[in-house]
């Protein structure tokens, strides 16, 4: 019977040397490798050219570097882009949204382009304001499938996928689809993949997580790799959380607030983290709901990022007014909180914050019991 190759996307350093000691060969080898594949973009064994033949000839019969298959791409008026990616062989066709957002011009010295990716098919945190949690949670994706959104996208943006070279990719954010930590031990590997001078060569403070408020793993980060944190927020009172995040209910502001003062502490004044918070019409965007979260803000290092809501099919809420968010900001600002409001980006081609769905099957709903999660 006919081995299926095995694809080398989504291991780190580590464990690309185990494989290559499976494989009955030199640990620096998996260093050659890696650099390949992730920072020259390479997915053919005999365009290694510093790797013996006899080598190559044994990676092409029994591995491969698999990018995933692109179902749908879409570009917006603003460029922003949309690619829709089939993850996995299975006969379900399932698919994740991987999102790039471009600011200024290439070359420019404020130029920042971030690819926005995705941790899971669906998600289970059924946030209320989310078109993504309304799908349901299928599964989680592999270190592999999350790895190659990236790869991908450095290929589609700069031609031979060489991010030091195209540098159209400068940024990367685990905001698409899913909570990253609830798929802890596939999101670290690609981590380590993504900040790896062998591998794509990201600062940390370049690569942000972000979560619901899964306060335990929030803490494993800290300890792992340390990098940006963002939290999704959106209501500084236990009562509303608990309504717009169902999570709230097992982890609440207290234990969250208290996880986010550990992340930051001990790490100078330039670490503070995202906090996240969708504009409501009527909901959470009352002068009230701002003093709340100032006093649940104000001793902390915190930056507020406030985000229009993107309506989709079926939502009961709506957007709040522009004039209401800029008040809302203006209060924050000042008591001292650093805050921003976010520009809806891709909106018309269902790019934007809280619209990504992708293609999720064998739905599972998991308010508020056990999260799914695959632990290091």
């Amino acid at each position: 019977m006919t081995s299926v190759p095995r694809n080398l996307f989504g291991h780190d350093r580590e464990g690309l040397r185990d494989v290559m000691r499976e494989m009955g060969e030199k640990p620096f080898r998996a260093d050659q490798i890696m650099q390949w594949i992730y920072r020259h973009g390479v997915s053919d064994f005999g365009a290694m050219t510093n790797i013996a033949r006899p080598f190559r000839e044994k990676l092409a019969e029994t591995c491969t570097v698999s990018a995933p298959e692109v179902l749908e791409q879409q570009e917006s008026r603003d460029g922003t882009r949309k690619w829709v990616l089939r993850v996995g062989d299975d006969a379900l066709g399932q698919a994740v949204e991987t999102v790039f957002i471009p600011e200024g011009q290439r070359g420019e010295a404020r130029y920042r382009g971030t690819l926005c990716i995705s941790s899971q098919v669906g998600c289970a945190m059924d946030c209320s304001f989310c078109s993504t949690g309304k799908q349901g949670l299928s599964r989680n994706l592999t270190a592999a499938e999350i790895v190659a959104q990236l790869w991908f996208a450095a290929h589609a943006l700069g031609g031979n996928g060489d991010l030091h070279s195209q540098r159209a990719i400068t940024n990367v954010v685990f905001m698409g689809m899913g909570e990253p930590l609830a798929n802890y031990s596939a999101v670290l590997t690609a981590i380590r993949v993504f900040l790896d001078d062998f591998g794509f060569g990201l600062s940390k403070r370049r690569v942000t997580v972000s979560t619901s408020g899964l306060v335990p793993f929030m803490d494993r980060l800290r300890n792992d790799c340390d990098t940006a944190l963002a939290v999704s927020l959106h209501a500084a009172d236990d009562t509303l959380r608990n309504e717009l995040v169902p999570i709230n209910r097992k982890y609440p502001l207290k234990e969250l607030m208290e996880a986010c003062r550990r992340y930051t502490r001990d790490r100078g004044h330039k670490m503070h983290i995202v906090y996240e918070y969708v504009m409501l019409d009527g909901v959470n965007d009352s002068d009230a709901n701002a003093r709340d979260l100032i006093r649940l803000l104000g001793d902390m290092p915190a930056k507020v990022n406030l985000i229009p809501f993107n309506p989709f099919p079926g939502t009961s809420y709506t957007r709040s007014p522009d004039a209401r968010v800029d008040h809302f900001a203006n209060l924050l600002r000042r008591r001292g909180l650093i805050t921003t409001v976010r520009r809806t980006r891709g909106d018309d081609i269902d790019a934007a914050c809280g619209q990504l769905v992708g293609r999720v099957n064998s739905r599972q709903r998991n308010r508020l019991g056990g999260v799914p999660v695959v632990s290091a």
